[in-house]
């Protein structure tokens, strides 16, 4: 067995960009000979912490834990096959970690999903955003043997640095993404699911939600998924968590999945798994026309673009009133997803690239 080490920030089943990027090819690549081992930092009694406003004492323990772990994994770098990093090594700005795999006998492989070489810090952490270094993703990259980025945008920022760049989208197991009867009413339920860094995007698509309201009132409802904390008395939103056990059963209660993005250079790297998600449990999907939203989206065949807000307003309001056009969209977009965005339509693919590493 071939042994893959993949370095990432957080436990298995909590990181979206680490399910949908590369722990679900784990059991496909245990089979076929490579031996995976993740190396998180954020342990789930740190996670709250580490994403909340002050707390800067235990922010610092975090980051000497974190730092510990890291040091021994730069120490036994050798042992492996292949390394591979997804997003950083480490929180800071520092790429030594990076520099010690670059040249052990492993593999370094770099993946990333988003616009990470410009400047987004969190609201609860925004007093360390000293901490970070914007030129760090291009230094990484070029010392990198191998880039997986997660679309065309984010292929050509990379190609600038190494030139053995891969676009591996993120993809969603349509095995386990399989949609489950929960209506109960005949309420059209507009639904979003994200995180507590991203609840801004959803604040985004409110001009347009509320006029929506006004028109069809208690025939529409409307669902946030991903920050518990958010409340939006004018729409009756009351935001719920995000956890792995009920997101498939949460997700199955919209009846349209929206993904509005702001149109700036850090949604233009994002890799539409929102929308993705509600496509592949045949949820009709209506997205910004930004970055691979606009490859993903064929509009009116297997989901709707809408950037302006009468085009909101008009799309959404066509899947309202039909619920004939509503279950074709919905079944042209898990099609979409089963034939390019799946782990079967990549898997192979996957697995090729690491066979050529060693």
């Amino acid at each position: 067995m071939k042994k893959v080490l993949f370095i990432a920030a957080h436990r298995t089943d909590r990181s979206p960009s680490q399910r949908f990027r590369f722990e679900q090819y784990f059991d496909f690549l245990e089979k076929n000979g490579f031996s995976c081992e993740l190396s998180s930092l954020v342990s789930k009694e740190d996670d709250a912490k580490l994403y909340s406003p002050g707390n800067y004492a235990t922010k610092l323990k975090i980051w000497r834990k974190s730092r510990n772990i890291r040091n021994k994994d730069a120490v036994r770098s050798n042992e492996f096959d292949i390394i591979f990093v997804q997003r950083e090594a480490f929180m800071t700005g520092s790429i030594k970690y990076e520099q010690v795999f670059a040249k052990s006998k492993a593999k370094l492989v770099f993946d990333f999903d988003d616009s990470i070489w410009l400047e987004n810090v969190s609201n609860a952490n925004r007093k360390l955003a000293w901490l970070k270094n914007n030129d760090k993703t291009k230094k990484i990259i070029k010392i990198s043997d191998i880039i997986f980025a997660g679309n065309k945008y984010l292929y050509d920022y990379a190609s600038q640095f190494n030139e053995n760049v891969k676009i591996i989208p993120t993809t969603i197991d349509t095995l386990e993404y399989s949609r489950l009867s929960t209506k109960q009413t005949d309420t059209i339920c507009i639904g979003w699911s994200g995180s507590v860094t991203t609840i801004q995007h959803f604040n985004v698509a409110l001009p347009f939600l509320i006029k929506l309201k006004d028109k069809y009132g208690d025939k529409i409802c409307f669902k946030v998924i991903g920050d518990n904390n958010y409340i939006n008395e004018e729409l009756n939103i009351q935001g719920i968590a995000w956890n792995k056990e009920d997101e498939i059963k949460e997700l199955s209660s919209f009846d349209i999945g929206i993904m509005p993005l702001p149109n700036d250079k850090w949604a233009e790297g994002k890799c539409g798994l929102k929308g993705l998600q509600y496509m592949a449990l045949e949820i009709p999907t209506i997205m910004s026309p930004v970055g691979v939203n606009t490859e993903i989206i064929q509009d009116g065949e297997n989901g709707f673009l809408a950037d302006k807000e009468d085009e909101w307003l008009e799309k959404l309001s066509l899947l309202i009133e039909n619920e004939k056009l509503r279950n074709t969209i919905g079944k042209a977009g898990r099609k979409t997803v089963e034939e390019k965005y799946s782990v079967k339509a990549n898997k192979d693919k996957y697995l090729a690239i690491f066979k050529s590493l060693v």
